[in-house]
This record gives C-alpha cells, structure tokens and sequence, in this order.
C-alpha cells in the first residue's frame, strides 16, 4: 500500500489593533518565506485599507508539512512579533468545491 498525502488549505483571518500593524507585518515577511521549504503556498493575501484586517490563503501538500512548519523554529522566534501586534487570529481548515 503506497502512502498518498492529502493536502491541506487554510484560511487565515487575522485582526490587527492599528498599533501592532507594523508588528504583525514584521512577523509575515520574516515568517511567509519559509512556506515553500515545507510545501507550502500563499495562495491569496488581501487587506483592507487600514492594515487591520488580513486574510491569507494558504495550502500545505499534507498536514504533516503544515505541522512541520508551525514548529519551525525560525518561525516560533519570531512569534514576539506576533504577540506584540496583538492580532486576534481565526485558521479555518477549507476545501475546494
């Protein structure tokens, strides 16, 4: 029996207090580029005008590089960003249809 992974999509909505916006983008551009390393992609980022929402779709070949990346530890140093913007994160598990 051969092993197939099953890819995963996320939706990321993400609300950011006006004061840590600059944080919050911080976290993103030092965290988003590790995404390919563990066969992820950033399918769509929007934003609204002030900065204080963003919406990101993101997708993982199985839930194992998902995992893989969220423990990363160049990712988790840069979780005092994160904590510092104060966004009020919402990941939902998405499918195609």
């Amino acid at each position: 029996m051969s092993y197939q992974a099953i890819p995963v999509t996320f939706a990321l909505i993400a609300r950011i207090p006006a004061a840590g916006v600059a944080d919050f983008t911080a976290y993103e551009d030092a965290v988003l580029p590790l995404l390919p390393e563990f066969n992820g992609r950033l399918e769509r980022r929007l934003r609204n005008s002030d900065g204080t929402i963003e919406i990101h779709i993101v997708s993982f070949a199985s839930d194992a590089d998902f995992q893989r990346y969220r423990i990363d530890p160049r990712r988790t140093a840069q979780a005092w960003m994160l904590e510092r913007s104060s966004a009020k994160l919402e990941m939902l598990p998405m499918s195609d249809v």
